[in-house]
């Protein structure tokens, strides 16, 4: 995402009730999406789809309530973040006494756990449902908590003691998707769908993986078989903007190259069509070597009509391209690549690298920082402007902006553009992009961005901050 004729990126993200959700963010710089957060004594609580939680009042830096932290709810916001939550598996037999010794006071609570699975190597029934359920609680709440490998593992386990379990299946299919691998995702959900063939979450699912590998008309088909399952706003939601999506492409035209599969407006020149594929080609194999990572799927552009672009995406004005998945570009009166439109595809496909190597979870202040660096800006004449705000303590924490920007106004998303930068360019000119291929490989292990910060450049937000502004002044002499 930048401003004017740059990028502005929107991942595809599938946040736990998105649309109505507080986010509460921890001093660590963890943020956890749920329902219904409040303060109680020492204690906040707050509910997510693994029941009613708590933290420590202590450990907690301060609470988002919907619509005043990001994400926010404006329309680009709604068209690329559709919400999707996991299908809930029914308690077995003392279901209720499992979960609640699974996870307590803010932990799962291991030795519980793996009691159940003693009982469970007998082999009974009971007690294997008994062990998958256990696993499926502590995964629930790892989930909430923003822990996506120890979900995924718990999840993974669950499945050992109940392998034809719909729901079980779906789980696993489920953080597949949020990590961003679709091709895995489909596997378990094939599996799921053998097992209970007319289950509308299954379709559900198997939309959005189709819809993450850019298969339009195979999305369109799993979603309008889920609605004739079981009415789904959600569902809707996702089905409508595939439509649209279906709908403008129709008359497109395609071509292909080893790493991109591109669609375009019949109107647009073919020779422009071919450049932008070798001008993307150039920059993948460019990212490819700074990064130390190749995306594993194919990677979709359309290009628009400057209406269209404006119709699909009902972006801002100030962006000039957008990266919801598949780059999205306007290319409206171009004969061939310009500097400044190379220079936008460049910045759209760091974001693509980055959301495949983080499997999606990297805050925006890295994405859009790094995105600028591999573009080729540098802080230059911000430089001075920056190094004062910090000086003054009127500096944003980066903690502030590691969620979505597209309800900042110009000015405001400016400055964010121009401080994810500098913080970027600071790590790259005095370690190396080394650490920020460890920085992204731990954000993509689970990891929040904070704690990936700690493990590699050994300090934390305010350190990176302080450090950022010393190097400004010394760099650009301001």
């Amino acid at each position: 995402m930048s401003r004017g004729a740059c990028a502005l990126f929107v991942a595809v993200a599938f946040f736990l009730g998105a649309a109505q959700a507080d986010t509460i963010v921890l001093k660590n710089g963890r943020r956890i999406v749920a329902y219904n957060v409040r303060e109680e004594g020492e204690k906040v609580k707050y509910e997510t789809s693994a029941g009613e939680l708590s933290l420590p009042k202590s450990i907690v830096d301060h609470i988002e309530k919907n619509g005043t932290g990001p994400p926010g709810n404006s329309p680009a916001e709604a068209a690329a973040n559709l919400a999707i939550t996991p299908p809930a598996m029914e308690a077995t037999s003392g279901g209720t006494e499992i979960e609640s010794g699974a996870v307590h006071d803010g932990a799962v609570d291991k030795e519980y756990i793996a009691k159940l699975e003693e009982a469970a190597r007998g082999g009974g029934k009971r007690a294997n449902a008994s062990a998958a359920f256990a696993h499926y609680a502590a995964a629930q709440f790892e989930l909430s908590r923003g822990e996506m490998e120890r979900a995924l593992a718990d999840d993974r386990t669950a499945l050992t003691y109940a392998p034809e379990e719909p729901t079980l299946l779906m789980n696993v299919a489920y953080m597949h998707l949020r990590r961003s691998e679709y091709k895995q995702s489909l596997e378990y959900l094939e599996r799921a769908r053998r097992v209970a063939p007319v289950n509308a979450d299954v379709a559900k699912l198997a939309g959005w993986a189709y819809y993450g590998m850019n298969k339009m008309d195979q999305a369109v088909a799993e979603w309008k078989r889920a609605l004739t399952l079981r009415p789904d706003p959600e569902v809707e939601e996702a089905l409508d903007k595939a439509q649209r999506d279906k709908q403008e492409e129709q008359s497109y035209k395609e071509n292909e190259s080893s790493h991109f599969t591109l669609r375009y407006s019949g109107t647009a020149e073919p020779a422009l069509a071919r450049e932008v594929l070798r001008t993307l080609e150039v920059h993948f194999s460019a990212i490819e070597s700074e990064l130390s990572f190749t995306p594993s799927d194919s990677i979709g552009v359309v290009l628009y009509t400057q209406q269209a672009y404006a119709d699909i995406t009902q972006a801002p004005d100030w962006a000039g391209a957008l990266n919801d998945g598949r780059i999205r570009v306007p290319v409206q009166g171009l004969r061939g690549v310009t500097p400044e439109l190379s220079r936008v595809l460049k910045h759209e496909l760091t974001h693509s690298f980055v959301r495949q190597k983080t499997r999606g979870h990297v805050t925006t202040w890295i994405q859009e920082g790094l995105a600028q660096w591999m573009e080729g800006k540098r802080s230059g004449d911000s430089a001075g402007m920056l190094a004062e705000v910090y000086r003054e303590g009127q500096a944003t924490s980066l903690g502030k902006l590691e969620g979505s920007w597209m309800g900042l106004p110009s000015d405001r998303a400016g400055y964010a553009y121009e401080w994810a930068l500098a913080n970027i360019e600071y790590i790259v000119e005095t370690s190396g992009m080394g650490d920020i291929q460890r920085i992204l490989d731990r954000i993509g292990s689970g990891s929040s961005t904070e704690e990936a910060l700690r493990a590699v450049l050994h300090g934390d937000y305010n350190d990176l901050m302080q450090s950022t502004a010393e190097y400004l002044r010394k760099t650009y002499g301001r």
